[in-house]
């Protein structure tokens, strides 16, 4: 009989970083709320989580990020001045960010690393499984990777990482895993972690992306967790603790995902990631493409 665990519903979302690859843009704006097309890359974070039936949301931020609250509350004078011009369409899409889901804050403090924003979360999240999802990863709600985490997770218990597949020579941007695999072909039993490794030395080609289902014995391994790469207490290293040893907080387990994810870390990447979701939009996708082609062939 397959085992039945708890019920997941609270998710992590941390969002204390200093976007300095996007200064000057992000000196005075938080990275979070720069606009993918006409909505800001946190609600679309948020929007995933509440997709896979997590209502209870935790954001870990820092100085500076007060915009992320005041997005996700009610703006009255905004939703009244909208009323009153009878403008019902642009009032709905206001008032969806503050109606999402129930939103809680708790600022990290010293930005001392992924591995310590998620234990910023240990007092609210308890001990309960709970989901982490890093704002820089946008998936696609056509490709429900978070929900397949919940799924297995629920049934296997431990932590549960998004991994994908990358070239060789790329996987030292990323941590990496060390895989066995199931009687799945989308699920793999995660033997050991190392965070960006040299190339040379890597145990895969599998790379850890922003999505994790975690175990709460994680919160003990990271405040015992050093300082590693970079100075930072790395959530890769206390990952790496829980699957060499099982008894701590059961197995690890990756989902190997193939679907449409759209990375806004990177200025390039951003820019792609706008390009490709207005592309797909019923509102602008015709008239945005006919333009890109005309670019394209005409301009360069």
């Amino acid at each position: 009989m397959t085992q039945s665990h708890p019920r997941i519903s609270k998710a992590v979302i941390p969002a204390a970083g200093l976007g300095t690859r996007f200064l000057p843009a992000t000196k005075a704006t938080p990275k979070e709320m720069l606009p993918v097309v006409d909505k800001p890359a946190i609600q679309y974070v948020v929007e995933e989580a509440v997709g896979a039936g997590l209502s209870d949301v935790l954001m870990v931020t820092g100085r500076n990020k007060r915009p992320l609250e005041d997005h996700f509350d009610r703006n009255y004078e905004l939703e009244e001045a909208l009323r009153r011009k009878g403008d019902g369409q642009r009032l709905a899409k206001v008032q969806e960010s503050s109606d999402l889901a129930t939103m809680h804050y708790v600022r990290q403090g010293d930005p001392r690393g992924l591995g310590h924003a998620v234990l910023c979360a240990a007092p609210h999240v308890g001990n309960q499984p709970f989901a982490v999802l890093l704002g820089d990863d946008l998936i696609d709600p056509r490709d429900p990777l978070l929900s397949r985490m919940v799924e297995i997770q629920e049934r296997e218990g431990g932590s549960v990482i998004a991994l994908m597949e990358v070239e060789p020579a790329q996987i030292g941007l990323y941590g990496c895993a060390a895989v066995d695999p199931t009687g799945e072909s989308d699920v793999v039993r995660v033997t050991d972690l190392i965070e960006k490794p040299d190339p040379s030395e890597a145990p895969s080609n599998y790379a850890i992306i922003g999505r994790y289902v975690l175990d709460p014995a994680v919160f003990d391994i990271l405040r015992e967790t050093e300082p590693g790469r970079g100075g930072e207490i790395q959530l890769t290293d206390a990952l790496q603790k829980l699957a060499a040893e099982e008894k701590i907080g059961g197995p690890v387990h990756g989902v190997v995902f193939k679907g449409r994810r759209y990375d806004t870390g990177d200025r390039g990447d951003y820019l792609r990631a706008i390009v490709r979701l207005a592309c797909e939009r019923e509102d602008l996708g015709p008239d945005f493409r006919a333009w890109l082609r005309r670019y394209v062939t005409e301009e360069m």
